[in-house]
């Protein structure tokens, strides 16, 4: 076989199995959360706030962050929550979901330094916050699902 010929079979192997992951969602991993809905299916890589020093703390003090990255808090419970940006130096939008990972408020681009809490309304198990104006222009919205190894019986459980 010819370097070219290696080279486009090369690329078409990347691209079927490039393909298989995107239906399949995504592989499940600490490291990153998975939401799909009308908009399609993006990926986060998060960091997991699952206590409270993690979850008091938060991203206060971070002055930058990659449109590819965020943070994932995670409660023992679905509960009402409520955020607050103190300390907190860049606009965040914050994906609130259930104990199914399903997605039931986004509130976007929560000012910087604002004391002014942030209520989920319903019972949130997970939050995930991403960079301000990032849901909308992904089209996340209310009945998108979430998945991570974290949300147990999740509507779009990891295999």
């Amino acid at each position: 076989m010819g370097s070219r010929a290696f080279k486009i079979g090369a690329k078409f192997v990347f691209l079927a199995l490039q393909g298989m992951a995107a239906q399949a969602g995504g592989l499940c991993s600490a490291d990153a959360v998975w939401l799909r809905g009308e908009f399609g299916t993006v990926r986060f890589s998060v960091d997991v706030a699952d206590d409270d020093a993690e979850r008091a703390r938060g991203l206060m003090y971070v002055d930058s962050m990659p449109s590819s990255r965020g943070m994932l808090f995670a409660y023992d419970d679905a509960k009402p929550v409520a955020f607050w940006m103190k300390n907190t130096l860049i606009p965040l939008d914050m994906i609130f979901a259930d104990a199914a990972g399903v997605v039931t408020k986004v509130h976007t681009r929560a000012i910087p330094g604002d004391l002014t809490p942030i209520p989920s309304e319903d019972p949130a198990q997970f939050v995930l916050e991403i960079n301000g104006g990032l849901a909308a222009q992904m089209g996340i919205k209310p009945g998108a699902e979430m998945r991570h190894p974290i949300i147990a019986d999740g509507a779009w459980p990891c295999e």
